[in-house]
């Protein structure tokens, strides 16, 4: 099985939701955790999940061109450079700096970035931003606690970041299809700009911005825009039809949920939860210690695990007790606590007999991959727009990674009803 799409994402939410859009697409696809060593699994499309989108520049930049090297030395087609759909960065990066980076070693002058996701209310219009109606300096993404975004405006955002210039495709060009864009990114090519945001409101904008960028060595953007790629294959004669494209193993064990998000959508989900299933919320102010958490949520858990019904841990907390434990430990240190405390957790509900595990934050899902020992994710079926079930090798443990933005206020519930 060639590989037709190669992707590179910055945290590993982001990879399970780009692989989840390319799997209703009709492509097979297999998420692998960092850079591999050896040959990449065989797939239409793979995924190199990075942790990436709030390290150091010059390592998000190391990593994603070594994620690059090995999807191109194993024949990718085109790259897809995948970042979230609130287009998470400071004005040092990391989405310019990486963007730039591939665009260099892949040979390319131009890309589009795109972190539209109608579905989920990421839209942008005339290269602004909104998250369900809102601006999203007006979001509660202006108090994200590591990535705080102020600035609505991408073309702005993205041309504090990125080199050569930042244009625009705007709404009403978007609108004409795929042809229009077209003519529209080659006279920004023509003015001597590299970037172009795109406007995307709906899913039929998303298609047509696919289309239009079928040539393009590299895409970037949120995994709405990667919708229309699996049919540009189809189209060139190199996808056949997969009916079983999101097929897994069949689920067993206990289940639980583990949350690290402090967003607001997160926030919501544990609240309702609260009234239907066991619900243990940790506090890291009173106690910032991993090791101490890590404990008491076990010890708590014992006697709870069922196969029926979910237990909730989160280590969730809101912008305001974020803020007072940053202040006491500094923000990186803050932030892997909770990290470190949440995969300690995970590993200890695993060895308790857990086979069916959500993981709610992107960085904490990151933590918990890693802590778990997990390789390579094969996609299944979708539970919420973005958030799919994958089997994790070589654990079979079927784990869900929900950024924290995403889903129903009712995700942690219906997600065991899937699958």
């Amino acid at each position: 099985m060639p590989l037709l799409l190669g992707c590179i994402a910055d945290d590993f939410t982001g990879a399970t939701d780009l692989a989840n859009t390319l799997v209703k697409g009709g492509m097979s696809a297999v998420q692998v955790i960092g850079v591999p060593d050896g040959p990449l699994p065989e797939a239409d499309a793979v995924i190199i999940a990075l942790k990436t989108r709030t390290a150091p520049v010059a390592d998000a930049v190391g990593q994603s061109l070594a994620a690059c090297d090995a999807l191109t030395k194993a024949g990718a087609k085109q790259l897809f450079w995948k970042y979230c759909s609130t287009f998470d960065s400071t004005d040092e990066g990391n989405i310019g700096p990486v963007g730039d980076a591939l665009l260099k070693r892949l040979g390319s002058g131009f890309a589009i970035a795109c972190p539209a996701f109608p579905t989920n209310g990421r839209t942008i219009y005339l290269g602004h931003l909104f998250v369900g109606g809102a601006l999203l300096s007006e979001s509660g993404m202006e108090n994200h606690p590591l990535t705080p975004m102020s600035d609505p405006n991408l073309v702005r955002v993205l041309s504090r970041q990125a080199e050569g210039g930042v244009g625009l495709v705007p709404f009403n060009t978007v609108e004409q299809g795929s042809a229009a864009i077209r003519q529209a990114m080659t006279r920004l090519v023509e003015s001597g700009r590299r970037w172009a945001i795109v406007d995307a409101v709906t899913d039929e904008h998303l298609m047509a911005i696919g289309e239009a960028v079928a040539p393009h060595a590299l895409v970037t953007g949120g995994s709405g825009v990667a919708m229309g790629l699996p049919e540009n294959f189809r189209r060139a004669g190199l996808l056949p039809a997969r009916p079983d494209a999101d097929a897994l193993p069949p689920m067993q064990g206990f289940a639980a949920v583990v949350a690290g998000s402090c967003s607001r959508a997160t926030l919501g989900q544990i609240g309702l939860a609260r009234d239907h299933v066991p619900v243990l919320e940790l506090d890291a102010l009173a106690t910032p210690d991993a090791a101490a958490m890590a404990a008491q949520a076990l010890a708590w858990v014992d006697g709870r695990l069922e196969a029926s019904r979910p237990v909730v841990i989160a280590a969730s907390a809101t912008p305001e007790k974020v803020a007072a434990l940053q202040a006491k430990l500094g923000r990186d240190a803050a932030g892997a606590l909770v990290e470190e405390a949440v995969a300690a957790i995970a590993a200890g509900l695993v060895e308790r007999g857990v086979g069916r595990l959500v993981v709610a934050g992107g960085e904490t899902s990151g933590a918990v991959v890693q802590r778990l020992g997990v390789t390579s994710l094969r996609i299944g079926p979708e539970i919420d727009p973005g958030v799919p079930w994958t089997y994790a090798n070589p654990t079979g443990l079927h784990l869900a990674l929900k950024s924290g933005n995403f889903g129903a206020r009712d995700f942690f519930l219906k997600a065991f009803s899937h699958g």
